[in-house]
Formats: structure tokens, sequence, C-alpha cells
């Protein structure tokens, strides 16, 4: 199930030093699929998603894309790093960049090697298997009948 994030948490995506945003990001696993939400006062901020030359120069000239509404969600769509800075002078070279790294989700069970050489899954993956979509179908329940609730 994808994760929301707010970039720097109740402090958002600021420049007054109140977040190490590398800190921040170091503490996360981020996967396909997640979402960031940069919050922020647009009179003095934006968020410009760069290259890593562009991140590491903190230059803002030509970046992929673009935000300025103030609470702008960024939907992390592949593999890889993804990089942000603040474009207005000074905010960047102040600390207002993260890079995230996006992450393949590793599984917390493995099965454990078979010398048995079937086509049939092993009981430790059939039980994770068995896991996962019990969890899956309830939180999808869960939030089906939360819907209904109001």
């Amino acid at each position: 199930m994808a994760a929301v994030y707010q970039v720097g948490d109740s402090a958002g995506w600021t420049s007054m030093g109140q977040v190490d945003y590398q800190e921040w990001a170091a503490s996360k696993n981020f996967h396909v699929g997640d979402t960031l939400v940069f919050n922020y006062n647009s009179q003095f901020h934006n968020v410009k998603q760069v290259t890593q030359q562009g991140f590491e120069a903190c230059n803002a000239t030509s970046p992929i894309a673009t935000y300025t509404n103030g609470y702008d969600t960024v939907t992390l769509e592949k593999l890889g790093h993804f990089y942000f800075i603040c474009g207005y002078p000074g905010h960047c070279q102040a600390g207002q960049q993260i890079d995230i790294l996006v992450s393949s989700p590793t599984s917390s069970l493995s099965p454990s090697p078979s010398t048995d050489q079937t086509t049939e899954p092993s009981a430790a993956s059939s039980l994770y298997f068995s896991y996962n979509l019990c969890w899956t179908l309830g939180v999808l329940l869960a939030f089906c009948l939360s819907g209904f609730a109001y």
C-alpha cells in the first residue's frame, strides 16, 4: 500500500533551518507509488524537481518540474533518485533541498531454500502470500466500510 509523506513533517518545506532534509529522507523507505506532500508558503518558496547536477549545484534554471501552489503532491513513479530544491535565491544553499531515493520493497519473509526440485511453493512462501492477501483484503474492506460510515 502506498504511503504519503509530508516533507519535513510538521515543519514542512522551509529554509528556516528547522529540518535537515537529508536526515529526514534517510529515515524513510520510499517506494514506487508513494506520494510526497510539500507544504509551504508559496510567497516565499517553491519546489523544483531537478537533475542530480542541478541538485548538487543548487541550480534551478532548467527544472524537470516546477511546483508553486504551496501544497504540492508528487507521486514517486519509478525507482531511483528524485531531487528537489527550492528555487528562491539562497534557499537551496541554506539546506532547502532533498534527495529522495525510491527503492524496491523487500520482503521480511523469504522462502527457505528447498532441496526438493518440485515447482510447488514452499510453506513459507505460501504462508507469506496468504498473510499478504489477508492483510490486503482486510485493509480494503476497512477502507470500503469507512467510506460508507459517513
